[in-house]
C-alpha cells in the first residue's frame, strides 16, 4: 500500500495487561506513558474491554501520543462497524489513532465469540475488502485522506505479504530479532515494521527466571513452527536459549541492546511489553526507568 509510515516514534509501550487495570489506573497509565516521552501506546484485544471503546478512552486521557489498537480482533465486530469506528476516532483525534487488525485464534473466534474461524489470509483479505467498501459511518476527515491508517498484527509470512499489500505494514509480537530480519525481507524496505519485545527489568539477573519461562511457555503455541525455522530445536523443552531469545531480561542497558538488535534487523518501531509478577498493577516505575535509558 503506497502510503507514508505513521509517526510512532522509535519506542513505544505495549500495555498488554491494560484490561487488568481498574479504569482509573488505565487513565493514569496512559498519561504516564505519554509524559515519559514514548511515541505510541499499544494495547491488545482478547476477552477484556472492547478495542475501539478502549482506544477512545486512551485518546481522551492523552494529548499527543499515538494510540494503537495493536490487535483488534476481526471476529469482534463486523467490517462496517470497524470502518465506522476508525473514522469516528480519526475525526475526533486526527492523526493519533492507529488500527491494528488481528486474525484471532480458533478458540477465541469459535468458543468465545461463536463464529466459524476461516483461513487467515483469505478471511483477512475479505475483511479488508469489506472495510474499504463500507458505506456507513462518518466520511473520512480531509486530513485522513489516502490509505487507511492500519497495520496487520501477524506472524506468518503469508500474512506479512498481505500486510505489505493492504496496510501500512505489520506488527509482530514477541519474536527474536532474527525474525525481525526475516520479516523485513518479506515486507520490503518501505512498509512499516513494528515489533513488540517482552522485557523483564531485573538488575540482579537472578530473580525473574521463572517469570520469563512462564511467559515464554504462554507465547510458544503460536510461534512453535516459526522458532523451529529460525533454528531453535526442541522448542517444547523451553531451554534457556529459547527463553532468552523471547524474553529480554536484565538492566535497562541489557534491554537497550535487545531493542538495538531489532532496529539493526530492520524494525521501524519497537514497543516494550514490561512483564511483572503483578500484572494488575501498572509498571510505571519500570516504564520510567526504561524511558530514561532509551529516550534520553
Amino acid at each position: 500500500m503506497n502510503s507514508p509510515k505513521p509517526d510512532l516514534g522509535r519506542i513505544g509501550i505495549w500495555a498488554g495487561d491494560l484490561d487488568s487495570y481498574p479504569m482509573a489506573d488505565v487513565r493514569t497509565a496512559a498519561t504516564a506513558i505519554e509524559d515519559f516521552g514514548y511515541g505510541a501506546l499499544w494495547f491488545p484485544e482478547t476477552t477484556g474491554r472492547e478495542a475501539m471503546a478502549q482506544a477512545g478512552i486512551l485518546l481522551s486521557a492523552t494529548q499527543r501520543i499515538t494510540v494503537a489498537a495493536g490487535a483488534a480482533d476481526i471476529y469482534a465486530r463486523d467490517a462496517v462497524t470497524t470502518a465506522a469506528a476508525q473514522r469516528t476516532l480519526d475525526e475526533a483525534f486526527p492523526g493519533r489513532f492507529l488500527l491494528g487488525l488481528w486474525e484471532s485464534h480458533p478458540t477465541l473466534a469459535h468458543d468465545v465469540r461463536g463464529h466459524l474461524y476461516g483461513p487467515a489470509p483469505e478471511t483477512m483479505s475479505g475483511y479488508l475488502d469489506a472495510v474499504d467498501a463500507a458505506p456507513f459511518g462518518p466520511p473520512p476527515a480531509p486530513e485522513m485522506s489516502g490509505a487507511p491508517r492500519r497495520i496487520l498484527s501477524v506472524l506468518d509470512p503469508d500474512m506479512l505479504e498481505l500486510a505489505g499489500r493492504r496496510a501500512w505494514g505489520a506488527h509482530q509480537m514477541g519474536m527474536p530479532a532474527e525474525c525481525t530480519a526475516r520479516s523485513r525481507a518479506v515486507l520490503g524496505p518501505d512498509a512499516l515494521l513494528a515489533v513488540t519485545q517482552f522485557v523483564i527489568l531485573d538488575a540482579a539477573g537472578s530473580h525473574s527466571a521463572d517469570l520469563a519461562r512462564t511467559y515464554a511457555a504462554a507465547a510458544l503455541p503460536n510461534r512453535r513452527a516459526l522458532l523451529q525455522e529460525l533454528g531453535f530445536e526442541d522448542v517444547d523443552s523451553l531451554n534457556d536459549r529459547l527463553v532468552d531469545a523471547l524474553i529480554a531480561r536484565g538492566t535497562a542497558n541489557d534491554i537497550t541492546h535487545r531493542v538495538t538488535a531489532h532496529f539493526d534487523a530492520g524494525a521501524d518501531h519497537v514497543s516494550l511489553y514490561v512483564l511483572t509478577a503483578e500484572p494488575a498493577t501498572p509498571p510505571i516505575g519500570q516504564w520510567q526507568e526504561l524511558a530514561a535509558r532509551l529516550l534520553a
